[in-house]
C-alpha cells in the first residue's frame, strides 16, 4: 500500500505513464549512461484518487537488480 505524500490517502498503484506521438518508453537504468546493457525495467505509478498526486516508483523486484 502507497500512501500520498501530500494528503494520506491510499494511492491506486500499478498504473503507467505513456507518452504520445511515438513508441518512446520510461525505462529505469542502472547509470545514466547505460540504455542498452542497465536496463531493470519501466517504473510503475501511483496516483492519489483524493489530489491527484502522482507518485513514479521501482517496484521491489526491480530494486534487486540495483
Amino acid at each position: 500500500m502507497r500512501l500520498c505524500i501530500r494528503c494520506g490517502t491510499e494511492m491506486r498503484v500499478g498504473c503507467a505513464l505513456k507518452i504520445e506521438g511515438g513508441a518512446n518508453e520510461l525505462q529505469i537504468c542502472k547509470e545514466e549512461g547505460a540504455w542498452f546493457g542497465g536496463r531493470i525495467g519501466r517504473p510503475k505509478v501511483a496516483i492519489c484518487p483524493k489530489c491527484g498526486e502522482i507518485s513514479i516508483y521501482a517496484e521491489e523486484e526491480q530494486l534487486k537488480e540495483l
